[in-house]
């Protein structure tokens, strides 16, 4: 009995497309027509032999079998792209310079890096951890290549949207919070990053509008220092649930009656409208990176 080989385009598809929210999306960013990824989709599933979908609401939600195919998919895709890098590193050599945000510094860059090393033994890859106001204007200037920012990346010559991530209230598990926020006699501390800042800004107008009073309890230059006031018991903080430390967890905001959070958009931005070869397979290889921690919070 021959066995059936899962489309590796299918796969991009069906991860794109959960990624992103929808699949309109991903059909929008990999330049196919809806019916196209409709069809896509129904192949997976015919393949598989199970529904990797099921209805919730107006909206489809993964079934069990979907999840697991999931992670099969973001593995099969990862293996296909270093493949194909690997097969092209002789012919590439020079240097990149990338940012990211803090969130992603500790777990993932140390996993980019070493994936990008594998392929690319002649490239010089210099990171540099920061906020994005920096990340945004050392892109604009041309001191980096490529950044992975918070929201839509204004002003870059080259934008890709990876994903819309929900903002999440975080706070310490040890804690014991208000079960009703709303009805706290005491303002809530509030944890937060020196202003300009999109998380405190959208969380602060969150609380006025739900008119729940909140005091600055505590502001760091810092996503750690954030952190530690935050497992210190000082207050929350607001973030998304991407790359937390085992001692924090998104706080539920129906059951603690805390307004609900927008979501924000997680972008790579690149200095030039125009991608090199190497900003290319790093952004491949970010973007492969990314895969499971943004499954894992939807």
């Amino acid at each position: 009995m021959l066995k059936t080989n899962l489309d590796l385009d299918v796969l991009r598809t069906f991860v794109t497309g959960i990624q992103l929210g929808s699949f309109a999306k991903a059909a929008d960013h990999l330049a196919r027509s809806p019916s196209a990824v409709s069809a896509q989709l129904q192949k997976l599933q015919a393949q598989l032999g199970t529904p990797v979908f099921q209805k919730s609401g107006r909206g489809l939600k993964l079934t069990s079998a979907g999840d697991s195919m999931l992670v099969y998919a973001q593995r099969l895709l990862q293996l296909n792209d270093e493949a194909l890098a690997a097969m092209h590193a002789v012919e590439v050599a020079g240097s990149i310079r990338f940012g990211l945000q803090e969130d992603f510094g500790e777990i993932l860059l140390p996993e980019i890096l070493a994936n990008f090393a594998k392929a690319h033994r002649q490239v010089v890859v210099e990171a540099r951890v920061a906020r994005n106001a920096e990340l945004l204007e050392r892109v604009a200037s041309g001191n980096l290549d490529m950044a992975l920012v918070w929201g839509d990346g204004a002003g870059a010559a080259g934008k890709q949207q990876l994903a819309q991530i929900p903002m999440a209230w975080i706070g310490a598990k040890h804690v014991e919070y208000p079960k009703d926020f709303s009805l706290a006699t005491e303002a809530i501390p509030f944890i937060a990053f020196d202003p300009p800042c999109s998380f405190r800004s959208m969380a602060t107008d969150a609380l006025d509008a739900a008119n729940i009073g909140w005091r600055t309890a505590f502001t760091s230059a810092s996503l750690g220092g954030l952190f530690a006031a935050t497992k210190a018991g000082f207050g929350i903080t607001v973030r998304t649930a991407i790359c937390l430390p085992p001692e924090l967890i998104a706080l539920d905001p129906k059951s603690c009656h805390l307004p609900a959070l927008p979501s924000i958009a997680l972008t790579l931005v690149t200095a030039q409208s125009t991608q090199s070869t190497l900003v290319k397979r790093l952004a491949d290889i970010v973007i492969a990176s990314l895969a499971e921690p943004i499954a894992a919070i939807r």
